[in-house]
């Protein structure tokens, strides 16, 4: 899966690096793989990515403040899907870099986030540190808690009721600009698109939430053959709420 763990610079944690490395089985290395199809963990001073070939991948909330600056927050078409209310709980299944977790801990939630992938969560995990230590990002990065693992025995195990189960198997979108298929091709090498939907589903409702939010493509089937309660629908995407 990697072929090494690449540390640039004097910065980096070479103790936190060393774990990394005997984590995936990988080579600890100062020097960057020259091997052009070559898969590895770049640690730098700004950072964890993900190298794959010329693509590289990165998680960064910094990008995100302006859709929750400046009254934007209010336009986001997954908050008008799930009509959050002040000191709610979610847990986000489908964590991937967190973006929509943002969305969802800048509107007030509290929210867990599930990644099952071990490269995923190690970015977003890094992603999350880094934003907590921002003054412009920690007040929302601290509502959000990332557990490594498969959703379903993570949603088996909570110690309590969440108010939202949001659930985004990934999708292919017919309208990306470059930096979202650049970004798409990187992850499709590390995660592939939910193939236990039904059992997924039926995780979540076990954990008898009081809504479940669906991201789909607009025209997609429901997720499991469940038809939603309502649905919000815009040009790119739908998001279907069941609400139980």
């Amino acid at each position: 899966m990697i072929d090494a763990v690449c540390i640039q610079g004097k910065k980096v944690d070479t103790d936190r690096a060393k774990r990394i490395a005997e984590k995936f089985g990988a080579e600890l290395v100062t020097e960057i793989p020259t091997d052009k199809f070559a898969k590895y963990i770049l640690m730098d001073k700004t950072g964890i990515s993900f190298v794959s070939g010329k693509n590289t991948l990165k998680g960064d909330f910094n990008n995100m403040l302006r859709r929750v600056s400046d009254g934007r927050l209010e336009h986001e078409i997954l908050l008008k899907a799930t009509k959050p209310q002040p000191g709610e709980k979610a847990v986000d299944c489908t964590a991937g870099l967190g973006e929509d977790s943002f969305i969802l801990a800048a509107a007030g939630y509290e929210v867990e986030l599930f990644e099952h992938n071990p490269i995923t969560a190690l970015l977003l995990r890094d992603a999350l540190q880094r934003a907590k230590r921002d003054p412009a990002l920690k007040d929302i990065a601290a509502r959000m808690t990332l557990s490594e693992g498969d959703s379903k025995d993570l949603l088996a195990a909570l110690p309590y009721t969440p108010d939202l189960i949001y659930l985004d198997p990934m999708f292919p979108e017919k309208k990306k600009n470059a930096e979202t298929k650049k970004k798409l091709q990187v992850l499709h090498t590390i995660e592939l698109p939910c193939a236990d939907e039904i059992e997924l589903m039926q995780a979540a409702m076990n954990a008898k939430p009081k809504k479940i939010v669906v991201k789909r493509p607009p025209e997609g089937p429901f997720l499991a053959g469940i038809e939603p309660t309502y649905s919000v629908t815009r040009k790119a995407v739908r998001y279907d709420c069941i609400v139980l």
